[in-house]
């Protein structure tokens, strides 16, 4: 039997599923989780202007971290 011979008994990739494909994902995704209380702050220098600011992470010792403000004259994208 060739490739082309199989006739119709290929259903895709769908088949038997039963309803659409966000009906079956059961959950998940991307977003890690509701509301678990107020997140841990914590207070830091900004690298380039020198204020006090906090941030939502624990900073990396040797890695520079910035306030809102200088923040976006850092990113890559």
């Amino acid at each position: 039997m060739g490739f082309n011979d199989r006739g119709s008994s290929f259903r895709g990739r769908d088949s038997g599923r039963g309803g659409s494909r966000d009906s079956n994902r059961g959950g998940g995704g991307g977003f890690r989780g509701g509301n678990s209380g107020p997140r841990e702050m914590h207070k830091v220098i900004c690298s380039d202007c020198g204020v006090e600011t906090e941030v939502p992470f624990k900073p990396t010792e040797g890695r520079p971290v910035y306030c809102r403000d200088c923040l976006p004259n850092h990113r890559k994208f």
